[in-house]
């Protein structure tokens, strides 16, 4: 069994394919792609925010000071163009041609309305399918400015006393007083992402290297030459195992190990002390938890990928049938940052779940320990059925030489 380990292995590491998904895109390509991927956002939320917006408004003189204060904004820029804006209609043209990029309506009576009694209505039209847009939210800030104004001037009216204002429109606060700590708040939003990057990756470092073990043996026509060796085909089942069991445990291993290294350097260049500050607490055990966890899981998939890989004829068709493998893998981890659903003694037996509600608990430090060990065993337990059917797949004449 350890030599057909030792002869999976080596054949491995020559290849460099192989060294490029296990090591090259855990330590370099990922990394850049998140770190340009974060570039890009926030580039984009940058210009959405420092963009110059043209607008019109339509009967903006029955609210003079509200279209001042539209008119010096920095975001903001009066349309100068010819065309003419009478109407929401008119504003909805100007957007959808890009004339303007907002068209603000007031009525008539703006401000004589709220002497009747009245709620006066206005309307803002801009295009709200893009992906960042700040148009609305700047301009309902400057509108509840003007709006307070008229309230207080209205109040005040009525003989009440600038200091009862507050009192008398909120009479009651409500004050939230947060139990959790830093660590699981931000846990609680990292640790939903984690399983997304985890657990993929050790499906990756399984399912990659699983077809040249099984349909690339049967396409270079090596598989007989093994067969006919003096060892058995338990053994034979078992170093291959083996061999992806290894390939996708360091694949993680080095992805976790490489995103703390990229991490500590942004954290050595950016001002992020809120996130020192919340995982400061989180122990080398725990991250020694998160790995045992992931250990039964990557059994699983070294199972499951070796088995669609011995039974595929082709390299090109065992590729085929990893795809809807890797698509069942994420519906779980879905189901992991579903609303409401958390780490109990139903959802430990659930697989894959389990463990990415296991991994948010153990980053957000709330973990019961209980819970994990039933992960552990329940995930243990399916490995080892996986790998018992892989056993006895793999000594069917029918599945070997189809």
């Amino acid at each position: 069994m350890f030599e057909v380990y030792k002869k999976e292995l080596k054949e491995l590491l020559r290849d460099k394919k192989t060294l490029m998904f296990v090591v090259a895109l855990p330590v370099l390509i990922f990394p850049i792609i998140f770190a340009v991927m974060a570039f890009i956002s926030s580039q984009a939320a940058l210009e959405a925010d420092q963009k110059v917006n043209t607008y019109v408004i339509i009967n903006g003189e029955y609210a003079q000071e509200f279209t001042d204060k539209v008119f010096y904004h920095k975001s903001f820029e009066l349309y100068k163009g010819s065309k003419a804006f009478n109407t929401i209609e008119d504003l909805k043209a100007g957007v959808t041609a890009g004339d303007i990029d907002m068209g603000i309506y007031l009525p008539s009576n703006a401000v004589k309305t709220l002497d009747g009694g009245e709620q006066s209505k206005w309307q803002v039209v801009f295009n709200d399918a893009k992906s960042i847009n700040f148009l609305f939210k700047r301009v309902k800030e400057l509108a509840q400015e003007y709006s307070d104004v008229l309230q207080a001037d209205k109040l005040k009216s009525f003989g009440i006393e600038e200091s009862t204002h507050k009192s008398i429109l909120n009479p009651i606060e409500v004050v939230k007083v947060d139990t959790a700590d830093k660590r699981e708040n931000l846990g609680e939003k990292i640790g939903g992402f984690l399983p997304y990057l985890l657990i993929p990756l050790v499906l990756m470092g399984a399912t990659y290297p699983a077809i040249d073990l099984g349909a690339g043996e049967k396409e270079r026509g090596t598989l007989e030459t093994l067969l006919l060796t003096p060892i058995t085909r338990t053994e034979l089942v078992l170093g291959k195992f083996i061999t992806l069991l290894t390939t996708s445990i360091a694949s993680t291993t080095i992805t976790v190990v490489s995103m703390g290294g990229w991490v500590a350097v942004a954290l050595a260049f950016a001002d992020l002390e809120f996130i020192k500050t919340a995982f400061s607490t989180l122990a080398v055990t725990d991250l020694l938890m998160i790995f045992v966890l992931l250990l039964p899981l990557a059994a699983i998939f070294s199972s499951l990928a070796l088995a669609i890989s011995i039974y595929a004829r082709t390299f090109k068709e065992a590729q085929n049938y990893m795809a809807p493998l890797s698509m069942g893998v994420f519906f779980p981890i879905i189901i992991s940052i579903m609303p409401n659903m958390e780490l109990t003694a139903k959802t430990a037996f659930i697989p894959v779940t389990n463990v990415a509600l296991a991994i948010k608990d153990i980053i957000k430090g709330t973990v019961d320990y209980t819970f994990v060990g039933l992960i552990f065993l329940a995930t243990a337990l399916i490995a080892g059925a996986l790998l018992a059917f892989c056993v006895k797949w793999f000594n069917r004449e029918d599945v070997l030489f189809r």
